[in-house]
């Protein structure tokens, strides 16, 4: 009898024996195959030598291989027998020379393939990924890919996933796609502008991108309920939305090595307010009621879209022609952080300085990295 069917027979008379116990079993013991060959600086063609030994020694036993790691090798090409594995589940080929990926997804259905470390680009990842709903992890960072690859929008369940250290221009604004998305890490790019469809990702936890060219965040951003990490060091940020503060969960904000200023500037030059900007601010500011018909759908449409001035001590509304202010926030009863708000002319500005928001206590973050 082999040594396999042994350890089968042991395992049954293991669970005999649990049944005799009139007691729930709350626990359960899986035995997962792996094929660990990390750190061994193979050769494509010596892992492909030792995969066909395996699958030609052990030809039933393959089916229930589901991890297969080779990080820290030579692999300048994906082993090409590797896709007769069709039960893995996670694949880690990190830290090897990789130049091109093939569309593994079409024979196998992983949960976490990691790709950090290699030298990937836009041009040698597939067209097109086959869809992959077990997909939860993929990780490329450290690679060599200039814009974000679409092809990953074919995850429709991934949950996390990291961009990190490519020298990546942008976000894509169908990223929204990727509704599971739980950890976005983008750190160490040349990002300048986050979309606001990354405010539609209502599931994201942890949304990581520090070391980039970002100069302003999207004011949708609270709509990132469940966030808790968000790490903005090494940007170029000199203030945050006000709505940052709506974020109840957030407990770590990362804002090091960033522009943020520390008092408004207020010689900034403003262009004055147009003849309609003022005509409409009017209308609001006496509560003149217009009805349809009296004017053009499209002023109707404008005098809708008036934004309430900030300053609690105005009445007035703004349109198009708005004023930048800086106010601060206290987190942790210790740092003032800079929020931008806008309101409707520069004599609102001259807020008194102990004019300061501050949160409710259950908002307040456990941790604000500012140096």
């Amino acid at each position: 009898m082999s040594s396999r069917h042994v350890i089968k027979k042991v395992w049954a008379r293991f669970f005999e024996y649990l049944l005799q116990f009139d007691q729930p079993i709350s626990w359960v013991i899986f035995l997962v195959v792996t094929i660990d060959l990390a750190y061994l600086l193979k050769s494509p063609e010596s892992v492909e030598n030792y995969l066909d030994e395996y699958l030609q020694n052990n030809p039933k036993q393959c089916e229930e291989v589901e991890n297969i790691i080779l990080h820290h090798n030579e692999l300048s090409v994906m082993p090409g027998n590797i896709h007769r594995f069709t039960n893995i589940r996670i694949l880690d080929i990190s830290n090897n020379g990789l130049t091109i990926l093939p569309d593994i997804f079409q024979y196998c259905q992983l949960s976490n393939l990691i790709l950090k470390n290699n030298r990937l680009r836009n041009d040698t990842l597939p067209k097109e990924f086959t869809e992959c709903s077990s997909l939860k992890e993929l990780n490329l960072s450290g690679n060599d890919i200039k814009y974000f690859p679409d092809q990953i929008l074919n995850f429709p369940n991934l949950k996390f996933l990291y961009l990190g250290g490519n020298n990546m221009e942008n976000i894509s604004n169908s990223i929204w796609r990727l509704k599971h998305l739980q950890v976005l890490s983008l750190g160490g790019n040349n990002i300048s502008d986050v979309p606001l469809s990354v405010g539609q990702l209502k599931n994201l936890q942890a949304l990581v991108l520090c070391d980039n060219n970002i100069e302003l965040l999207p004011a949708n951003i609270a709509n990132l309920h469940n966030l808790r990490s968000l790490l903005l060091h090494k940007n170029k940020l000199k203030t945050l939305p006000p709505e940052i503060i709506a974020l109840r969960n957030l407990s770590e904000l990362s804002l090091r090595e960033n522009p943020l200023i520390v008092r408004f500037v207020s010689d900034i030059q403003h262009q004055p307010a147009s003849l309609l900007e003022l005509s409409g601010r009017a209308l609001k500011l006496y509560n003149i009621e217009v009805q349809p018909g009296d004017i053009p759908t499209t002023l109707l449409g404008y005098l809708n879209s008036a934004h309430r001035c900030v300053n609690s001590n105005c009445k007035g509304v703004f349109f198009d022609n708005r004023i930048e202010h800086v106010k601060f926030v206290d987190f942790c009863g210790k740092y003032r952080i800079p929020l931008l708000q806008y309101l409707c002319s520069s004599k609102c500005a001259t807020i008194p300085a102990d004019d300061v928001i501050r949160p409710h206590r259950t908002y307040l973050m456990k941790k604000v990295l500012l140096g």
